[in-house]
């Protein structure tokens, strides 16, 4: 498995994004509850008390390309339960020319990803208490269709494959954009 390095900025913006939240979910306290203390008093208790929530949560699952073994071995094991157990049996027709789909997908590193990402999707809008009763059409139309319409055509990362036959030869080379590695790799 490749080692990457994420850009520092993209951490950097994903803090923001956290601290925005903790603020405003401290705001939206503060008038709903009615609060009888002085606003910016609750306001930086509830930043404190967000900070050492956020610190002490799990945090949002990684790209998983990204993660090192032990914690990609068993985010792809995760995965390939999922896809073997869910995916395939509810969504996936039987494969042609026209809709490819390979035996051995965990070899090939667009499918991982792609299917990663699909699956994370999945757990989020599948939630009731996350995402409502829209939540499983709005996984459908924004999620599975347009994974499917990158995976499967002729000319996906299963190009090579056919029913039951999995190519390994067709996969592309091991390097990756220098923005991919990390250092000393």
């Amino acid at each position: 498995m490749p080692d990457f390095e994420v850009p520092v900025g993209l951490f950097q913006d994903l803090e923001d994004l956290k601290a925005e939240v903790i603020r405003l979910s401290a705001q939206v306290k503060i008038l709903t509850e009615g609060a009888d203390t002085d606003a910016g008093e609750a306001f930086a208790d509830d930043e404190e008390a967000g900070d050492a929530e956020a610190e002490d949560e799990a945090q949002f699952p990684p790209f998983i390309l990204l993660l090192d073994p032990p914690a990609y071995d068993d985010e792809l094991r995760a995965l390939i339960e999922w896809v073997e157990g869910v995916l395939v049996p509810g969504y996936l027709a039987e494969p042609s020319s026209d809709a490819r789909w390979c035996h051995m997908w965990f070899e090939h590193p667009v499918a991982i990803a792609r299917l990663h990402a699909l699956w994370l999707a999945w757990q989020e809008l599948t939630d009731p208490a996350t995402c409502g009763y829209t939540g499983p059409s709005v996984w459908h139309r924004d999620h599975l269709d347009p994974c499917m319409r990158e995976l499967r055509p002729s000319t996906g990362p299963f190009a090579g494959c056919t029913k039951g036959e999995h190519q390994v030869d067709h996969r592309m080379p091991g390097m990756v954009p220098s923005a991919w590695r990390r250092e000393g790799a």
